[in-house]
Order: structure tokens, then sequence, then C-alpha cells
């Protein structure tokens, strides 16, 4: 809903966000580097700007995106045209793909690993088509309410299986491409279109089915560029043509150009990544569904939001955290601990993961179809402790050495034994999390991460060994996500909905034991339980003068009573009962304490009081009891049951 409320609400959810970040490079710039960074100040309005821009990001998701995306979803499930959706399906996984930042950058790379062989245009087109196309099995699995995990599995034995016929150069490249192909973008969209389907058509689960598709997109690439990277080093001949990749130094660092001509600049960017996506939408909405957008004023100002939310969260990157963190990185490299190195990963991969836009998205968007089974917070926690512990292990591996497709296939053995542990339900999501962690944020930090460790450490090459952290930021997720899945289990976490069906049922019982008077109903004392079932139960009374109230209750409940009601009363002897009216406004001389007990404890308890007061010898008292039926409502503590 586009109102001030709702953006303040994101505004205080986004500086939240962005405060692991600002505390891990204020920690290791000041405590471990120990130097005040020359462009402090640009990084300081740069975090502002991010926080405004995500703050603005999401709303325009919120308002423009997801409902567009479910509303499309929707209409196609209800009309029935499964062609129509696959070629929508492809399109916005193609387009979306293709104009990608990352991609391009990444791609340029390639070439230059490949020493020519790789044609940067070819590339991008086989990774976008590969997208495509796991958007179209995606959407297949879903309209044929396949499980998510028989395809996955496929997939990884496919991605294992290429590896060992491709060229050294490419595994990382490739395992890397699966995680940059997913856009701050593309994901809400991609995911908003799952949902939707799996909403309206009959027999499927948002929560199950729903999810899955960023998944395929992460998948895919894999396996199509490293049968694509066999191709080319196999037929096509290495040229002269070597890009090379510079590692940021104290030096080599920039401080963003922030100016009229680099804003509008920036917006203009953003936005041919954005239009196209509104442009394919139209397309599909009003010439192939002959619908009209529903609120379409507020979808366009969503997608403005978008621009404009992305356009400031990617100056407020550039605005000298970007330039920081790869200085870091650099600096780091040249300290002998290799812990402070490990550290560094965990936490710059933990705090980037917690400020990523479209986990963010992501995860509210669980949450609402979940009906607060999965909280959206502590799903954010989990997939940034995956992130964290990948990027670490994957420094790790730089470091000391070894060959990555090792770590990726004992990864996703692990990744295979759980999916038929965890519950159901987080599996999909959990395989999501390895493609929405790798964006905005992530990607270029964790990539100079890892080159500026290849760079610096003896015996290590930037151009093989620099590459395949963002796969393991891709891959521990799932891992973390679906042990997530497994204790939220243990621990008995239900959705809203379970928990009112639980109140229903037992308010339904309530009602049936109400009226079953042959059963006697307990409440256990302390909680909400109740227990009804056949049982006998007493009144005891017991009739003493007020002074010896305190000792008759203390002696009862030695013999087991577990509750008192306490009564006036005023005794009149035989003498007196010729002149009772004299003694009505008398004060109460006496106490009349009854106990609600089984009846099996009634023998027991009045023995105690009897002698304990001396009642049966010289004191003063009465005691007497009786069976009590219809009883409802008495309370017991549990050992007493």
């Amino acid at each position: 809903m586009l109102n001030f409320r709702s953006f303040f609400k994101l505004l205080q959810e986004s500086f939240r966000d962005l405060l692991p970040i600002i505390l891990v490079i204020l920690f290791f710039q000041l405590a471990i580097i120990q130097t005040i960074p020359e462009n402090w100040m640009a990084t300081t309005i740069g975090l502002t700007i991010v926080g405004i821009g995500l703050a603005i990001f999401l709303l325009g998701l919120e308002v423009g995106i997801f409902p567009v995306g479910e509303g499309l979803a929707s209409n196609f499930a209800r009309k029935g045209s499964t062609i129509w959706i696959l070629i929508f399906a492809f399109m916005i996984g193609f387009g979306t793909t293709v104009a990608e930042p990352a991609l391009l950058v990444i791609a340029d790379k390639a070439a230059g690993i490949s020493s020519g062989r790789i044609d940067a245009f070819v590339l991008r087109m086989v990774v976008a088509f590969s997208v495509g196309f796991a958007i179209v099995i995606g959407v297949w699995r879903i309209i044929k309410g396949h499980p998510i995990h028989y395809y996955i599995i496929i997939g990884y034995v496919l991605v294992v299986a290429a590896t060992f016929f491709s060229p050294k150069e490419i595994v990382g490249l490739a395992f890397d491409l699966g995680g940059v192909t997913t856009s701050t973008v593309t994901v809400p969209l991609v995911a908003a279109l799952g949902i939707g389907l799996a909403s309206t058509i009959k027999g499927r689960n948002p929560v199950l089915d729903g999810f899955g598709l960023i998944a395929f997109a992460s998948l895919t690439p894999m396996i199509f560029v490293q049968f694509y990277g066999i191709y080319v080093y196999q037929f096509i001949e290495a040229s002269d043509v070597i890009i090379p990749i510079v590692a940021h130094t104290a030096e080599t660092a920039t401080a963003f150009d922030f100016s009229f001509v680099t804003v509008i600049k920036g917006l203009l960017s953003v936005s041919m990544d954005v239009i196209p996506i509104l442009a394919v939408i139209l397309f599909f909405q009003y010439l192939i569904l002959k619908e009209s957008v529903d609120n379409l004023k507020e979808v366009i100002i969503g997608f403005i939001l978008v621009i404009i939310g992305l356009d400031a969260f990617i100056i407020g990157l550039e605005m000298g955290l970007f330039s920081l963190g790869e200085t870091m990185a650099y600096q780091l490299t040249k300290n002998t601990n290799n812990f402070i190195i490990y550290a560094f990963s965990f936490a710059i991969g933990f705090s980037t993961t917690m400020a990523e836009p479209s986990l963010t998205a992501i995860a509210r968007k669980a949450k609402e179809i979940s009906d607060g089974k999965i909280n959206d917070f502590v799903l954010r926690l989990f997939v940034a402790l995956g992130v964290a512990i990948g990027i670490s292990l994957g420094a790790f591996r730089i470091v000391n050495g070894g060959d990555i497709v090792y770590f990726i296939m004992v990864g996703y053995l692990f990744v295979i034994a759980l999916t038929f542990i965890a519950p159901k339900y987080i599996i999909p999501i959990a395989y999501d999390s390895g493609g929405v962690t790798t964006s905005t944020i992530t990607v270029p930090l964790v990539a100079a991460l890892g080159l500026g460790l290849a760079t610096n450490i003896p015996g290590r090459d930037p151009l093989i060994d620099g590459f395949g952290l963002i796969a393991f930021a891709s891959l521990f997720p799932m891992l973390t996500v679906m042990a997530y899945g497994v204790i939220a289990e243990r621990m008995g976490v239900m959705s809203e909905h379970e928990k009112e069906k639980i109140k229903l049922s037992e308010f339904k019982h309530a009602i049936e034991d109400a009226e079953n008077m042959e059963l006697a109903t307990i409440r256990v004392d302390g909680t909400d339980r109740r227990h009804s079932y056949k049982m006998a139960f007493s009144a005891v009374h017991i009739l003493v003068p007020v002074k010896l109230q305190d000792k008759a209750i203390l002696l009862a409940k030695e013999a087991g009573a577990t509750g008192v009601t306490i009564m006036h009363a005023n005794g009149l002897g035989l003498a007196q009962m010729d002149n009772f009216y004299n003694h009505l406004q008398n004060n109460s001389t006496h106490s009349n304490l009854m106990f609600i007990v089984p009846s099996k404890k009634v023998d027991k308890i009045v023995s105690k009081v009897m002698r304990g007061l001396d009642i049966i010898g010289e004191g003063n008292g009465l005691s007497f009891s009786y069976p009590v039926t219809h009883l409802k409502g008495l309370r017991l503590r549990s050992q007493d049951l």
C-alpha cells in the first residue's frame, strides 16, 4: 500500500539491516587495519543513501511488481493458456538476464580467462537462454505439480558431471554465473510469477509449489556455461585477446563521481533494465490476455519507485563502500594471520546478505504466504549465516589451495541428504535462497575479495582461483535454510492458521465436554489445557473458629488438598436459637473451608484436620463431606492429575 507509514516502516528496517555492514567495516578498519579511510565521509553519505534507496525500492516492489506479477500469473492460470504462460516465462527470464549489469562485467572477464575463445556476447546469450529455459521448466513443474527436489537433484548431477569434462578455467566462472543471473528486479518478479500460479491452480500450495523458480535460474547457467566452455576449448583456437583483471588497492581505489550527469546516467541505466520488463508485462496483459491492469496508476508508480530506489541504492554503494571493501580486502591479504581473512570473509558475507534487497523482499513474501510459519527475519539470519560460512570456506580454499569441484560436490551431497530430512514447505525456499543472496550488494564485494586474495597470495592464479566465491555463497544458504526448517519443526512452530485450527479444536472439545455431564472437566493450572474424564469428586467442608483457619488449611494441604474456598460463618448453640435475632449482626466467628478433591482423598484430609485441631477431642469445629456431580472448571496442578 502506498502511504507514508509503510515507507517509514521500510526505512526503519532498511537502516536496521545496514547496521551489521557498518559495524563490520568499523571493526576491521579501526581494530585490524588500524587506519581511517580518506573517503569516510563519502562512505557515510553513501550508506545513508543506500538505506533510503532500499526503502523506496521495497515500497515499489510491494506497490508495483509483486501485484502485477501475481495478477498476470493468476490470469494465465484462469484462462488455461499453458503455452502463453511458458512463452511469458521464457521472455521474462531471457529479457531480464541479457541486460544484467553483473553479467556484462563477468562476460568481459570470461573473454580474458579463455584467451579470447569465449565471445562475451555469445556467453551472455547462452546464460540468458539458460535462465529463460530454467523459468520455463520451473513454471512447467508448478503446472504439473511435480516435487521440486527431483528436478534439482537431476540438475546437480548434470552440474557435477559437466565439471569432469570442463576446462579448469571455466568451472569457477560457470558456478559464479549461477549466482549473478538473479538480479534485484528479476528475483521479486519471478517469485511473484511462481506464487501467483501456485495460488491460482487448483491443488497447488503457494509455499510448496510457488517457490523454486529462482533455484532453476541459478542452476541451469552452471550447466549451459560448462557445456559451452567444453565446446569452445575443444574447437576454437586461442587468440591474443587477454583482458586483465585489476585488483583494487589503497592507491587504485577512487571515490565515486557524484554529479547530476552521473545521477541521470544511473537512472537511465536502471531504467533500461526495468522498462523492458514492464514492456513485456504490458504486452502480455493487453495483447495476449486482452485485459486491463488493475490499479495501473499504482503499478506504474511502483515501477518508478523501483527505478529511483535501485539507482539510489547503487549510487550509495558506489560512494565509497565498494572501493572501501576492495581496499580492505587488499589490505587484509597483506596480513600474515589467515584467521583474520576468514573472519572478515564471514563478517562481510553475513552483513551484506542481511542488507540484500532481493532477500528482504523474498523473506517478507515467504512469511506472508506461509501465514507466519516462516519468520522473515529469522529466515534472513539463517541465509546470511549460510553465505558467511560459504564465503569463509571459499576464502579458505583460495588461501590453502584446492579444487573447487570437490568442495562443491560435497556441498551438493549434503543438500541432497537434507532434502529428504527437511520439512517439505522449506525445501523450495531453501533452493531459492541460493539465488537471492548473490545480487546487488554481495556480488561486487565477494568478487573483489576473491580476486584480491588470488592476486596477492603466492601460487594462486586470479583467472582460475579468483572465481568461485559466489558459488560458495549460493550453496551454503540452502543447507542453513533447510536446517532452519528442521529446527522450526522440532520446536513445533506453527502458522497462524494452524494455531487457529488448534484453538477451534480445543473450543469444540470444550463445548462437547461442557455438554457431557458425566465428565468432570479439569483445567491444568498455569496452562490453557483441560482434561475431561469420569472421576469421583467430593466436597469437604471444615468449619473452624477464625483463629484456627490458617492451621486447618495447612493441614488439609499436607493431606492432598490443592485449593480452598473460604466462606465466613456464624455459629449458634441450641440455647441461643430461642433469641437468634440478636445474633444476626454479629461479626463472623467461624470459617467455612470448602475443598473440592477426588473422593479418594476425603478420608485422609478429614482425618488430618480432625486430629491436627483435636476437633474429635477438646477442639471446636465441624467436618463433613458429600459427593459432587456436574463438576466443570476446577483447576488442578499437572502433578495432581
